[in-house]
């Protein structure tokens, strides 16, 4: 009798343990690995971004994150927005952008970043604002930009941008603001 109520005993607080776990990652993993490649690509020196250090994105508000309120058909929920504006920021633009799968909005306007805009950016589809202006990125504009079939402002304005528009840009028919002003580059959008 006694051995039956430890098994028990033990099976309820393994059940508990595992749903413990299992509230306490409610981010995608993947997600959450990128936001902290991210952070580490920024020069934070107002530690706006303190709050990355603890707990899950999703349910520890993290500073700038806001998530969908709904879970992934994988269990888990996903970044919606990204709103690290006017934060003072420097630094550069993680590859690891383009792993934020879900990501609708995408602000780092007003900061300090320097460096040129990840290619990888471009395989976020959802993406429906890409706001960038008022850093200091340079380089050439990617190619992969132009296959944002949902964006809708596209800013990169009084950055340091040269070269051509790509010609893949044509493809962007759901973009009804665009600020392209202040940089150097070349060209017109395609149509």
């Amino acid at each position: 009798m006694i051995r039956l109520r430890i098994r028990e005993c033990f099976f309820v607080a393994s059940f508990c343990c595992f749903l413990l776990l299992a509230v306490t990652q409610v981010t995608d993993p993947l997600e959450v690995s990128a936001l902290i490649a991210i952070k580490g690509y920024l020069i934070d020196h107002l530690k706006h971004l303190k709050s990355w250090n603890k707990g899950d994105p999703c349910k520890s508000n993290w500073k700038g994150v806001s998530c969908h309120d709904t879970v992934g058909t994988n269990g888990y929920l996903h970044i919606r927005e990204l709103l690290l504006l006017t934060m003072n920021l420097a630094g550069g633009l993680a590859p690891e952008l383009g792993q934020l799968s879900q990501l609708e909005i995408l602000d780092f306007m007003w900061n300090d970043l320097s460096g040129s805009i990840p290619k990888e950016i471009g395989n976020i589809a959802s993406l429906k604002l890409l706001l960038l202006n008022g850093n200091k990125l340079s380089g050439s504009l990617p190619d992969e930009l132009g296959y944002l079939s949902n964006l809708n402002v596209f800013q990169i304005d009084q950055n340091q941008l040269s070269g051509p528009i790509p010609k893949s840009f044509s493809k962007l028919s759901s973009v009804l603001h665009i600020h392209f002003n202040n940089n150097s580059l070349s060209g017109q959008i395609p149509s």
